[in-house]
């Protein structure tokens, strides 16, 4: 695994890593991430390779503003409203997928939902924002652990986990050890209904 700093450099050398199709872990504000290129299917096979998990389980998408999501995902009045008091932070968003872009995003790799969805992330982070606006494309968000394992919070957390695997992912940019936090809280929207999927750090009212 390549470690590099969190320097601005390091940031940029990382988002036109993601833009060639490789895999960056990445600090956010609940641990670290894993990120790919979502438009990618090859990148996004080798991602769910290394984290070892199942081909039909959906990650989300990592924007750098609820704006540049939406070309891609369905935003109703309710979810505008609820987007806008609590992103960016720790909080996904499940919307349905625009139409012309159901065949352009691979969320999951084992083939698309009848009526596709994705979950919409804006990071709080300055570094997970970064990164995702200077690779101008929508990029995977799901936590770094190999699959059924704790969320990783620091460099010693993913070394240790990844020694053990065949794969493991090639950069990664080091933040030290990040606070132990809640997952995002996950909520689907479709209209005006709203379905609490995961309650994590985010208590909507």
């Amino acid at each position: 695994m390549k470690i590099l700093d969190s320097s601005e450099k390091s940031i940029q050398e990382a988002a036109a890593f993601l833009k060639k199709g490789g895999i960056v872990i990445h600090p956010t504000e609940t641990c670290y991430g894993i990120a790919c290129d979502l438009t990618n299917l090859d990148a996004v096979k080798r991602m769910f390779l290394v984290k070892n998990r199942p081909m039909y389980q959906p990650v989300s998408a990592l924007f750098p503003s609820l704006e540049a999501s939406q070309e891609y995902v369905i935003w109703s009045q309710r979810a505008l409203e609820i987007g806008k008091k609590y992103l960016p932070g720790p909080l996904t968003v499940i919307l349905s997928v625009v139409p012309h872009h159901q065949h352009d995003l691979f969320p999951r790799v084992d083939g698309s939902l009848e009526e596709m969805t994705l979950g919409i992330r804006i990071s709080s982070h300055p570094i997970a924002m970064k990164l995702s606006e200077l690779a101008r494309i929508p990029i995977s968000t799901t936590s770094a652990n190999v699959h059924g394992r704790a969320e990783p919070y620091s460099v010693e957390d993913l070394l240790s986990q990844f020694s053990e695997e065949a794969l493991e992912p090639v950069w990664m940019l080091n933040s030290g050890v990040l606070p132990s936090a809640k997952p995002s809280t996950i909520v689907s929207i479709k209209g005006d209904s709203m379905t609490l999927v995961r309650e994590g750090d985010v208590c909507l009212e």
